[in-house]
């Protein structure tokens, strides 16, 4: 569905309520969890800094502006709107600073890079939230009693497995109740602010950004650290844009300024005001900001929310790695598809498993929402600064602002952003260094993927032979033809595809029917089912099909060449063959990619989805033809 569509004057009333509320349980899940230790971080982290009214006025007050600026102004009012034909996300953005881009390589290959470290510091994120989400809300039950510190960990990876265990049965059952939970949870963050609000209401007076200056003035040896914890109340920011296309720009707007907003701060200044009254409150102001008589149900419910979280997130790794994918960034893999009705609800199983290790063994390693703080930041504020430098590019040329207006606009964000960033590069030592690493790594699988396709091509293509000549050269001597539809996967729709040159050089002879097929992706979401097929008749019986589709489209060979009967081809399925070329990649040194990444490449190669399964062709209608190829 369109941004258009979602934000048609239909979209009001109970239409809009139902999905804001939606938009609660899926896009607000992460930031919604932040008050579990951000605050805690600040006064009782690693690197706390002193309890008294002057450090929690001003670190209040840094808390509140920097949801203003960067979730606020930055998000909900610019980048939304920055929408890929009503699609959000790191890949969308991408794709829209492209456009402007066409024929201008080295612009080009720089989007690419820093779009790509976008996504890579996408994923180092995934792999934080789960574990710093759902370990800070079992920590409630230290809380509780101190009797129950040794079950923390192993009731947290009990919690974990079990969240990945059932993604492959999909979320739509479970998703059903994440907007009630949510709305639950918020209700719940707000009563619990005002209850420590009423007794100090003047915490309010922390709405004053002069305290958060004063602070940082007054702290200077320290301020940079404090930054560093700031940041930690503007996680998930980054999911307002990327699932902008599941519900629209109107109802996650109104969501976050009618709702999770106010909840937010309420809930933030309510243990400001408990730390203020209470110092020694600072070791976990949020559960010792409840009743006695609440805490087991708000441990319960606070790892209700964590899940969620952590399944938005999840959810999210799977619609980028798809995105990825279709855009020739990561190796084929298989993708299920878990709902009849939400083309968007998928399961990546190679994903799903390996961020399921990463979330335990970073559990493991840390052993506490302390410790995986320093670890959070880096990559929260790596994808938001690259997120601005896409949007600055794509505000100055597709948007017509101009550089000047544009980098005046994001320059303000940028500001804040740096000094965020520089504030987490201070926590590496502490554990920032994991997201940065697997984020580096996967930044080097995604760029030597698509190096490697390019070099690939390259050489296939100084073995191309010319379709047009191909066929002149069958009118002169025509091999023998046997009964049948054979299609050929076909890279280029010009050339003849290398698996029908070897099944000719082998087997001596030619189907009566022969249908190359060629699928291109393009950099929008979805092409529209007008524009999925071209279908050309060449002499000889042989005909081209060219099938396209956006990033998130389903690629369905077999479904779209059923559609081919409108322009005269029509395909009986027992009596269609599909021949698919099969390469075995050699290495070599001096090559235009450095050998170890070159073997790298090859590794990758050997172990991606087969391109039947990718495309949903019949696994017993295929012919597979291997050819060696020097890299």
């Amino acid at each position: 569905m369109s941004d258009a569509q979602h934000n048609s004057p239909a979209l009001t009333g109970k239409r809009l309520a139902a999905m804001a509320l939606a938009a609660l349980g899926v896009v607000y899940g992460d930031i919604g969890t932040s008050p579990l230790y951000a605050v805690k971080e600040v006064f009782a982290g690693n690197h706390p800094i002193a309890v008294n009214e002057a450090n929690i006025y001003g670190s209040l007050s840094l808390f509140f502006w920097a949801l203003i600026i960067i979730v606020s102004i930055k998000y909900v009012m610019f980048i939304m709107r920055a929408d890929n034909r009503g699609e959000g996300g790191i890949m969308a953005l991408i794709a829209l600073a492209l456009r402007d881009a066409q024929g201008k390589p080295r612009q080009t290959r720089l989007i690419m890079v820093v779009g790509v470290l976008g996504a890579a510091m996408f994923y180092g994120d995934g792999m934080v939230t789960p574990a710093i989400s759902v370990l800070s809300a079992v920590e409630g039950l230290e809380i509780a009693t101190p009797l129950l510190k040794p079950f923390v960990i192993p009731l947290t990876l009990i919690v974990l497995f079990a969240l990945f265990y059932v993604q492959r049965h999909g979320t739509a059952v479970v998703g059903a109740a994440f907007g009630p939970v949510m709305l639950l949870w918020f209700s719940v963050l707000a009563a619990l602010g005002v209850h420590n609000v009423l007794a100090h209401p003047g915490i309010f007076h922390a709405l004053n950004p002069l305290y958060g200056i004063e602070f940082l003035l007054a702290n200077k040896a320290t301020a940079l650290m404090a930054m560093g914890n700031v940041v930690l109340a503007v996680t998930g920011a980054e999911a307002l844009y990327a699932d902008m296309g599941h519900f629209g720009r109107k109802p996650i707007s109104r969501a976050w300024f009618g709702f999770v907003l106010p909840a937010l701060v309420l809930n933030y200044f309510g243990q400001g005001a408990l730390i203020l009254a209470e110092p020694e409150a600072a070791k976990n102001p949020f559960f010792l900001s409840a009743p006695e008589w609440a805490l087991y149900p708000l441990v319960g419910l606070a790892t209700l929310a964590t899940v969620i979280a952590s399944q938005a997130v999840i959810s999210g790794a799977f619609s980028v790695t798809r995105q990825a994918m279709q855009l020739g960034f990561v190796p084929r893999m298989e993708v299920q598809h878990t709902s009849d009705k939400e083309a968007g609800q998928i399961y990546v199983p190679a994903v799903n498993w390996g961020l399921m290790v990463a979330v335990m063994i970073l559990v493991l390693g840390f052993r506490s929402s302390n410790n995986l703080a320093a670890a959070y930041g880096i990559a929260v504020t790596g994808d938001m600064v690259i997120t601005s430098i896409l949007a600055t590019v794509v505000v100055a040329r597709v948007w017509k602002w101009g550089w000047w207006r544009a980098m005046a606009l994001f320059s303000c964000f940028l500001v804040i952003e740096l000094i965020f960033l520089a504030a987490n590069i201070l926590k590496i030592p502490d554990g920032g260094w994991f997201p940065l690493v697997a984020g580096v790594a996967i930044f080097v699988l995604m760029t030597t993927w698509k190096r490697g396709r390019q070099l690939l091509a390259e050489r296939l293509a100084g073995e191309r032979l010319e379709l047009s000549m191909f066929l002149a050269s069958l009118a002169v001597s025509m091999p023998t033809r046997v009964a049948g539809t054979a299609v050929f996967l076909n890279t280029d729709p010009n050339g003849v595809p290398h698996a029908m040159l070897h099944n000719l050089m082998h087997n001596k002879v030619l189907h009566e029917r022969v249908v190359l097929v060629s699928v291109q992706f393009f950099d929008v979401p979805y092409v529209p089912e007008i524009d999925r097929l071209e279908v050309h008749p060449f002499r000889e019986n042989f005909w081209s099909v060219i099938v396209q589709y956006g990033f998130k489209d389903d690629p369905d060979i077999p479904a779209a060449l059923a559609r081919c009967a409108d322009s005269g081809l029509e395909f009986n399925a027992l009596d269609t063959s599909y021949f698919i070329g099969r390469e075995t990649l050699i290495p070599r040194l001096n090559s235009d990619m450095a050998f170890w990444r070159e073997k790298l490449f090859v590794a990758m190669f050997r172990n991606a989805g087969s391109a039947t399964a990718y495309f949903k062709i019949p696994s017993n209608r295929v012919v597979e033809l291997g050819t060696q190829v020097v890299l």
